[in-house]
């Protein structure tokens, strides 16, 4: 038997659990910085080889989060701890937490985002999202392209109608956007923004790509049928 052969799973859905990393750094016994990580860690029936690339890849990207927020937020901390001792003000412990939200995890697909808040003194803190869609079967991870048709303009067909969602809601609420938002949603579109759901595509803006920072992240789900494209399935 070859070893490196690849081994489909026999399971169309994942038993997902949640794993944790936490850690409190201080600096002369000040809590200086608070870092909670969850990420998700999955079993697939029949799917060995699936489950070792998909959880290897969840707890890989958990340490790289962990270890560069220890290396890029410590000193900071420690910094604006000094300066607020010699200033007279007070300081806050800075904070990194990261969750994950499952979108989609059947037919053979396993969807979710991460928002990674951060709070580091300032008047409120910001939220980045990453998101990851795999085949269960494979354990590969999926880019946007793989949901359509070679050949398709897919960036285009999605822009329109995310563009068309967009000025829908501004009439409902005007001002929910940046004036030129249609501009930004063209500029900023990025293809590693999306998540599926069973409602359709989902592609999100960041804080600010799009919209006030009062509005937050910005998604627009995009329905498979607009898109003339099928639900994902095992197929």
């Amino acid at each position: 038997m070859n070893n490196n052969k690849e081994v489909l799973s026999l399971a169309d859905k994942a038993r997902v659990m949640e794993r944790e990393i936490k850690r409190t750094l201080n600096f002369r016994d000040k809590e200086m910085l608070n870092i909670e990580i969850s990420y998700p860690q999955i079993e697939l029936d029949g799917g060995y080889f699936a489950q070792r690339r998909i959880n290897l890849y969840f707890s890989q990207k958990a340490q790289r989060l962990l270890r560069t927020s220890i290396r890029r937020l410590y000193p900071q901390a420690v910094r604006q701890y000094l300066e607020s001792i010699r200033n007279g003000y007070p300081f806050n412990p800075y904070q990194l937490v990261s969750k994950y939200t499952v979108t989609f995890n059947e037919e053979c697909h396993l969807s979710l985002y991460t928002d990674t808040y951060e709070f580091t003194g300032g008047a409120h803190g910001t939220t980045l999202r990453t998101s990851d869609t795999f085949d269960l079967r494979t354990g590969q991870r999926l880019p946007l392209s793989s949901f359509f048709k070679r050949g398709v303009n897919y960036k285009k067909m999605l822009i329109d109608e995310i563009k068309k969602i967009a000025e829908y809601n501004m009439s409902k609420n005007p001002g929910i956007y940046f004036d030129n938002y249609k501009e930004l949603i063209e500029k900023n579109f990025n293809e590693e923004s999306y998540f599926i759901s069973p409602q359709g595509i989902n592609i999100y803006y960041q804080q600010y790509d799009i919209a006030p920072y009062s509005t937050g992240i910005v998604v627009f789900t995009v329905p498979y049928k607009t898109l003339q494209i099928d639900k994902p399935d095992c197929k």
